[in-house]
């Protein structure tokens, strides 16, 4: 059985990370009438500013699942309007913004983007530790270490689709222009040039309206987390309320601050905000758009209370967890959106090209961005400038967004792989999670979930078991990576642990 979030029935699947643009809100007849006023709003509103590519006819067709004439006869309005150009090297730019009248003089304006304020051995140990026992710190590196026939640990990305030739192309580009005062000490927030991108990247794939100036760069989200931690200390709050299950991860990170981490339990409409309520807690830390390790995506009724529960004073700290890695359900838009003035917002390319960059942002709300830039200041005086002057190219050149669409491609021949051999060697599972992400979780209804990780490690295949995620009693099961994987290794390894549970 599969339980991750279908679609409501009547809703279309279909769905484009750009803008959040879903056909499904588009009146009967008028396909072309409403992609050209969704188009022609976000260059109004600043989500398009002037320079930014649009995605060719033909794959924002194929991501809206809607007939390619309809994208043309769209980008023609808005060319023949002065809006957009298309050039045969740069693609389909925006060239002009949109007057909106303004409503208080009745006079034509520009609305810009607004400024919010061998392990062998220690397999014996993992299998004798009991299921709701916490694993130590030194966990993930010692299950690094042991050597596997098949490497299915989760949140492993397809390193070996690393795109080297477009970063090389990228990074001499780059450094072809670049003045000598930038080899100095960069500014801590980040390069600007890295901040602009990412702006235009979370404005058009994740929904938020950010000022470039509002985003900090950090070395991935595990150094966000400890700044957050850090900072939410010295204003007096050691408790910090997680998903369970969660991220055991985050958790470490989060408790080596010395915070408190309750759990709140997570159900298959996503986090229990009634009883994140009753906790008491101030701030909570979530996965809305793809919880890990389950998979299930925060519903709206959930997200109206949660964000009724930051109205009245809760602070939100959110991990968008590979929220760019789906399949088949629609965009789900970040709740940074909704709340900036409530959200701590994380993300990074970790899931996307390589966690070896360490290259992740970050937005605070406004009353603490000032504070975390001068964390971020004392910890590294800033992430290294050239990296991030090389991904800002990546973005801006349309290699990330190629790079994206290379790799669900590729994630889907290998989710449904793992989906098959789960069904056939492990009929009595229950997969979760299969709609997006680059791992499955599988349940069962009894067992010991810890025994059968060290006993499929000792077979050959790695894995997490359920178990090290939760702090509740919770049903045995595995969290299983697919993303670096090739369709066969996935079938054997599946087979693998079937054999020994």
């Amino acid at each position: 059985m599969n339980r991750s979030n279908p679609a409501p029935s009547g809703r279309s699947k279909g769905g484009a990370d750009f803008l959040q643009l879903d056909p499904s809100e588009a009146p009967a007849g008028g396909l072309a009438d409403w992609l050209t006023d969704r188009l022609r709003a976000a260059i109004a509103n600043g989500q398009l500013p002037v320079g930014t590519r649009l995605p060719s006819t033909r794959t924002l067709a194929a991501d809206l699942g809607i007939s390619r004439g309809v994208v043309t006869e769209s980008y023609q309005r808005l060319t023949e309007d002065g809006h957009i150009s298309g050039q045969r090297r740069r693609g389909t730019t925006v060239v002009g913004a949109v007057p909106l009248a303004d409503s208080s003089t009745g006079r034509s304006r520009l609305r810009t983007r607004p400024r919010p304020p061998g392990m062998p051995g220690r397999a014996a140990e993992i299998a004798a530790t009991s299921c709701r026992s916490v694993p130590d710190v030194e966990i993930f590196d010692d299950l690094r270490a042991a050597p596997a026939r098949v490497d299915l640990t989760p949140g492993v990305p397809d390193l070996a689709a690393f795109p080297r030739t477009a970063w090389l192309r990228a990074e001499r580009a780059v450094l072809t222009d670049l003045e000598t005062t930038a080899f100095g000490y960069g500014d801590p927030a980040g390069a600007p040039a890295l901040r602009r991108a990412v702006a235009g990247w979370l404005a058009r794939y994740r929904g938020i309206a950010a000022d470039p100036e509002d985003l900090i760069i950090v070395a991935g989200v595990a150094q966000a987390i400890a700044i957050v931690a850090q900072l939410l200390d010295r204003h007096g709050i050691h408790e910090i309320a997680v998903e369970d299950p969660g991220s055991l991860g985050s958790r470490q990170h989060l408790q080596n601050w010395g915070v408190r981490t309750p759990p709140v339990p997570v159900d298959d409409r996503g986090l229990q905000v009634d009883v994140l309520r009753k906790s008491e807690a101030a701030v909570v830390m979530t996965t809305p758009a793809h919880h890990f390790p389950t998979g299930v995506v925060l519903d709206g009724e959930r997200r109206r209370e949660l964000v009724q529960w930051a109205g009245d004073g809760g602070l939100i700290i959110e991990d968008d967890y590979d929220a760019e890695h789906r399949y088949d359900r629609p965009p789900v838009p970040a709740l940074r959106a909704m709340l900036p003035e409530q959200v701590f917002y994380l993300g990074s390319v970790s899931k996307l090209l390589a966690p070896a960059l360490r290259i992740g942002w970050m937005l605070a709300p406004p009353q603490y961005k000032e504070e975390v830039v001068g964390r971020k200041r004392l910890a590294d005086l800033g992430n290294a400038v050239l990296p991030q002057l090389t991904l800002a190219q990546l973005m801006e050149s349309g290699e990330l967004e190629r790079q994206l669409r290379l790799l669900r491609r590729r994630h889907r021949t290998r989710r449904d792989a793992m989906v098959a051999a789960i069904r056939t060697h492990l009929p009595t599972a229950t997969i979760h999670g299969a709609a997006a992400g680059l791992h499955l979780t599988i349940t069962f209804d009894e067992g010991d979930d810890v025994a059968l990780a060290a006993a499929a490690l000792e077979a050959g295949v790695k894995c997490h078991p359920l178990s090290w995620h939760c702090q509740l009693p919770h049903a045995p099961g595995l969290v299983l990576g697919y993303a670096a994987r090739t369709p066969t290794e996935i079938a054997d390894a599946i087979a693998t642990i079937a054999k020994v549970s």
